[in-house]
């Protein structure tokens, strides 16, 4: 079953993690308050509950063309539990599985690069990996 497609200019977030269905809301009210609108497809469902990354990527290998999303993003335990709720960005098309954390205040940036092809996936990827070690971007000015 292809992933949900996300609407228009915004990017799929999917929750991974549903011990506490506050956190989830916490997530979400951390996401939209870092914009000034919308640039999340929210995605709720059981069937991704603890997904592996793996089975991300086989499931939009299967997928057909058309239904190919770009990259997506995990609300997971880390996501739930950490105060900057930084949501896992997961390649899937360039370089699929590669990997870096995004914390909410920077998540409409990327969304809003990602989704005009503005930016690459590598672009964030690469900063968040050489700008402290952490696997995790802080904004270009951060570091």
């Amino acid at each position: 079953m292809p992933l949900p497609q996300p609407d228009d200019l915004t990017s799929l977030v999917l929750r991974t993690d549903f011990a506490d269905d506050g956190a989830w809301d916490t997530v979400r009210s951390a996401l939209d308050a870092a914009g000034d609108h919308t640039h999340a497809t929210y995605v709720s469902e059981l069937r991704f509950a603890g997904v592996e990354v793996r089975t991300l990527l086989d499931q939009e290998a299967a997928a057909d063309e058309d239904d190919r999303i770009g990259d997506v993003f995990l609300a997971d335990a880390t996501t739930m539990n950490d105060p900057d709720h930084p949501l896992l960005a997961v390649d899937l098309s360039v370089e699929p599985g590669r990997t870096f954390r995004v914390p909410a205040r920077w998540f409409p940036d990327i969304s809003a690069n990602l989704s005009i092809a503005n930016m690459d996936f590598a672009d964030f990827a690469d900063f968040a990996d050489v700008a402290d070690g952490s696997g995790t971007f802080h904004g270009f000015d951060e570091g």
